[in-house]
């Protein structure tokens, strides 16, 4: 590691970020103020130094820069550095970049130390000169929040959300609140997905089960009903955000800890290949990563079954979904950084994320007519608490709208929006405030889980319903009510995803979704 460190290190250097950790003096025209300091970063617009005052952001226009540090305001090329999982390094990131060049009249050239540290530097074609660098650093989820942490990267990509002691020692080094909306971002979606070799005859498992196998309490495949073998174990590295993850979404609902005889790889598709090698092996993977092996459907006692795919990630109905963020510590970003940020939200970003195999976050509608499961299985479902007339309000209420993908859930045991919902919320008001939804009409409908008394269980969903729709209607703060209706209804535990018999199934069932018509 200190070797690539010191690689990484030098190819910096000679590309000039090394640079900037020198002193300048910063002078207005008429000599009257003057800072002096160690000059952090310069976006073309403002200088950032660390004086004896703390850290100050400096408007360029209005200042002199002396000291060799000072930057070519003829010829400035913005500098930015990404850190973080390898998941999103590898592939997603540097296709989204070549995107943004691509829809932006730039020529992206990539030059590197190695597959883990590269350079990707934005040419103009008219002008034939740089406009921008953005420096990768591609290792696990720790090291990025590690490096946003030592002030060594701008953007972060992570596979997990921030930790609370991540949090604090952000928010005390004055990096403000990293989950906030400005803070935090939901690049595109993911999920854990177990995996078996194509001839393995599972093709199923519980939740419990899939944690019991990996805390080592289930070892051998005829206990899920397939060959009398010892099980192999694989799972990513447990300092990456999917083996974080799975640590956290996995084992921490059945209060599991890992067996000992797990074998950890450093990527998700290096798990992939070597269940592929072992037909008696079983890992968890990401979904993008899946390939040709066999990914299990998770199922429950009371026969409901959830199988990982771009409509049930996309609406958190497959209950080990894995969102990947995008965090960005309380300082600006050269604008043609934040211009590429601006990108990664649009159309056009959504189709490159598809193309690189992961799901993106562009709202879809899904006609009722495309849900009969759903309502069959609310008819099987249904028992002395959820009475005929409440099922047949709900399809009354339902009947000629379509769903959105985009819903809404909770963090456990908790009235907070999970991170991907909170993300949403951004999302469906933009949507709003773009007019997307104009003259329709949208109905937040609240879900529960069968946990409690029927009629306490709808006022919850209803309450929730309402929370969405206030932190909705407080982030669309642009968008004419006027000119859609929106309001909300709960039919409580009437509509389940998943068995209630489980922490993930219950999970599933708590939701916000949208309607429209």
């Amino acid at each position: 590691m200190a070797l690539i460190r010191a690689a990484i290190f030098a190819a910096l250097s000679f590309w000039g970020i090394a640079s900037f950790a020198q002193d300048v003096t910063l002078t207005s025209p008429d000599g009257q103020v003057e800072l002096s300091g160690t000059l952090l970063g310069f976006d073309g617009e403002f200088y950032r130094i660390e004086t004896v005052y703390g850290e100050l952001t400096v408007d360029g226009s209005g200042v002199l820069c002396e000291g060799p540090a000072c930057p070519n305001l003829q010829d400035f090329v913005a500098e930015i550095s990404v850190s973080g999982s390898s998941t999103m390094g590898a592939v997603l990131m540097p296709a989204l970049i070549e995107g943004f060049a691509l829809r932006n009249n730039y020529t992206a050239a990539r030059d590197g130390v190695d597959s883990r540290n590269f350079i990707y530097t934005l040419i103009d074609t008219e002008t034939d000169k740089p406009v921008a660098r953005f420096y990768f650093h591609v290792s696990t989820t720790d090291e990025g929040f590690a490096d946003l942490l030592a002030n060594d990267a701008d953007i972060v990509m992570a596979l997990r959300e921030i930790r609370p002691d991540e949090r604090q020692r952000a928010r005390d080094a004055g990096m403000g609140d990293m989950t906030e909306a400005n803070r935090s971002r939901v690049l595109a979606l993911d999920a854990m997905v177990p995996v078996v070799s194509p001839s393995n005859p599972v093709d199923r498992i519980s939740p419990q089960d899939l944690a019991a196998v990996f805390a080592g309490r289930i070892t051998n495949w005829t206990a899920l009903g397939g060959a009398d073998a010892p099980i192999a174990l694989h799972l990513p590295g447990a300092r990456t955000g999917l083996g974080q993850s799975v640590e956290d979404d996995v084992m921490g609902p059945a209060r599991s800890t890992f067996a000992e005889e797990i074998m950890r790889h450093d990527r998700s598709l290096e798990v992939v290949n070597a269940v592929l090698r072992d037909p008696f092996a079983i890992g968890i993977a990401s979904y993008a990563d899946t390939g040709d092996a066999r990914a299990l459907t998770l199922t429950g006692s009371c026969g409901f079954s959830l199988s990982a795919a771009r409509g049930t990630i996309k609406t958190e109905d497959y209950p080990l979904t894995a969102p990947m963020f995008l965090y960005l510590p309380a300082r600006r970003l050269p604008k043609i950084g934040r211009e590429f940020l601006a990108f990664t939200r649009g159309q056009s970003a959504q189709v490159v994320i598809r193309r690189a195999g992961f799901v993106d976050q562009a709202p879809e509608e899904v006609s009722i007519n495309d849900q009969g499961y759903r309502f069959a299985n609310a008819v099987t479902s249904a028992g002395p608490e959820v009475s005929l007339e409440e099922l047949q309000r709900m399809t009354r209420t339902l009947y000629g709208m379509a769903r959105l993908t985009t819903s809404f859930r909770f963090e456990a045991g908790s009235v907070r929006l999970d991170a991907q919902s909170r993300s949403n919320v951004q999302q469906l008001a933009r949507a709003l405030e773009q007019g997307k939804y104009d003259a329709r009409q949208i109905l937040l409908v609240g879900f529960s889980d069968g946990d409690g008394p029927a009629t306490a269980n709808r006022d919850i969903a209803l309450r929730r319903a309402e929370a969405v729709r206030r932190a909705v209607e407080t982030a669309a703060q642009t968008a004419n009510f006027e000119r859609f209706q929106m309001n909300v209804d709960a039919f409580g535990e009437a509509l389940p995803m998943a068995c209630d018999d489980s922490a993930w199934g219950r999970q599933a069932n708590r939701r916000v979704e949208v309607w429209v018509r």
